[in-house]
């Protein structure tokens, strides 16, 4: 797992940030697949990039840390992948994830990760409760998208967290992104930097009400 931290005092847009790191928030991106340089990868980290020039801080676990044992509620002792999880979930204030979308639906592995969350049931603020979260889907063609995009959502609300008013589906057909991981389509780095400002200032609320 990595992290940045980074504070602002102006946003790309010319938003003000947080520049008092005691209610600075912090934003968790999870996904990708077990392929180095994924495409969703590469989304996720744009979508967290423009988390943190809004003024939060980020953290990434991305697929090679989430490859945890199939779930088993009650099943002891957790991996330490799986407390990391558990813990950097529970440090923060808005997360994004990233999915490929296979056969309409999230992918296991990431599915698998997030049923995890199931060991937060118990915490003062359970599962992501409260918490915005943005949700990115990437897929070799449009239609797969929209339903794997709806199941990340439901998947989200189940667990009381709050998606985000924009989800991103990224059509890996196009080959959007370049070696750099820069995208080379504007609209998907557009929809990316919204959804990563979006969470962005919703954990900032999240995160001043803490305070």
């Amino acid at each position: 797992m990595t992290r940045t931290d980074m504070t602002h005092d102006l946003a790309p847009s010319g938003t003000p940030t947080l520049t008092d790191t005691a209610c600075t928030p912090t934003v968790l991106g999870l996904g990708g697949t077990l392929r180095p340089g994924s495409t969703s990868e590469q989304a996720l980290r744009l979508a967290l990039r423009a988390a943190a020039g809004h003024g939060a801080r980020t953290e990434v676990i991305t697929a090679t840390e989430l490859e945890l044992p199939m779930y088993d509620p009650g099943h002891r002792p957790l991996t330490a992948r799986a407390h990391r999880l558990l813990d950097a979930v529970r440090r923060a204030d808005g997360i994004v994830i990233a999915s490929p979308g296979y056969h309409g639906g999230t992918s296991g592995l990431l599915k698998n990760a997030l049923d995890y969350l199931q060991e937060l049931a118990g915490d003062p603020v359970p599962y992501v409760d409260g918490k915005a979260v943005g949700c990115v889907v990437t897929t070799a063609g449009w239609q797969a998208g929209a339903t794997t995009l709806t199941s990340l959502r439901s998947t989200v609300h189940a667990l009381r967290g709050w998606p985000t008013p924009l989800g991103v589906v990224v059509n890996s057909s196009d080959k959007p992104f370049g070696p750099d991981g820069e995208s080379t389509d504007p609209k998907v780095a557009g929809q990316l930097a919204a959804l990563g400002g979006q969470v962005a200032s919703f954990a900032r609320m999240r995160a001043a009400h803490l305070v």
